[in-house]
């Protein structure tokens, strides 16, 4: 006989690594944040009103202040749900399972967002060549979109004596929190050469990148662990480099809205 039926939502951030220090001294650090945790009875017994269908009512504005659901190399934020299911003389049966949240734009950042970014960088040539090369790159944004084309022009005046090549990457930064501890995972997701610029010359030249449709959004709003994009522009000549780099906003693409933001809602048969 079923006497209770509950479910719980939970949203939470956790973070765990590994230092080894040598001489077998090793270091464990770990840290959760719960952003919320809702439970709701949905079925008591002796009450057959229950037609199988459960709403979860949160509040909307704490909602949109979290993170989307995110896996990375040292922590992981996850949304889920779990249900319990109580009966007479009997061990409490349990189902879980993880559902994504993706969260939505902070409106109040758009127009920040929309603002173009530039960046500028000189350089004396000293070894195999001699001169001095000047990149200023200017994108049209800071914010963009999954699968969004980000586009890159680059300024270059090149008065050295050989020739300059430019570089272009997404980069990726995930920094974890733990213990007073900080751990750092870096990538380049995109990587991109350019055309040669000669020597003694000054050209103006765009670069496409398109932005990978599956890359989650980034994280700023989370205390344990934050998840950044860059946009880095390298010149290569004789053998040395240097680079410009820009921060890129990543936000995840929704679907039509009819304007309001639905509850928690699943079926419990």
């Amino acid at each position: 006989k079923i006497k209770c039926l509950s479910i719980k939502a939970k949203g939470k951030a956790q973070v765990l690594w590994e230092e080894d220090y040598g001489l077998y001294l090793d270091e464990t650090y770990r840290a959760k944040y719960e952003y919320f945790s809702i439970e709701q009875c949905v079925l008591q017994e002796g009450n057959d009103k229950c037609d199988g269908f459960v709403v979860l009512q949160y509040h909307p504005v704490f909602l949109r202040d979290m993170p989307s659901s995110f896996q990375g190399k040292c922590g992981q934020i996850l949304y889920s749900l779990e249900a319990k299911l109580t009966r007479s003389m009997r061990f409490d049966t349990k189902a879980k399972t993880d559902f994504p949240f993706v969260s939505k734009a902070n409106q109040s950042m758009i127009p920040y967002l929309m603002k173009p970014q530039h960046g500028t960088k000189d350089k004396d040539v000293m070894f195999f060549a001699s001169g001095k090369i000047s990149v200023s790159i200017h994108t049209e944004r800071q914010g963009y979109q999954q699968g969004d084309a980000l586009k890159v022009r680059a300024i270059i005046v090149n008065n050295s004596t050989r020739p300059v090549t430019p570089k272009y990457y997404l980069y990726e930064k995930q920094c974890f929190y733990a213990q007073k501890k900080r751990k750092v995972h870096t990538h380049n997701i995109l990587k991109e050469k350019g055309d040669r610029v000669p020597a003694e010359t000054r050209q103006t030249v765009t670069q496409v990148l398109t932005i990978p449709p599956q890359l989650p959004a980034t994280i700023f709003n989370c205390p344990i662990l934050k998840l950044e994009y860059r946009l880095k522009v390298a010149t290569y000549i004789s053998c040395t480099f240097k680079y410009i780099m820009l921060p890129i906003i990543l936000s995840i693409k929704h679907p039509s809205s009819t304007g309001s933001d639905p509850p928690f809602a699943f079926r419990t048969a």
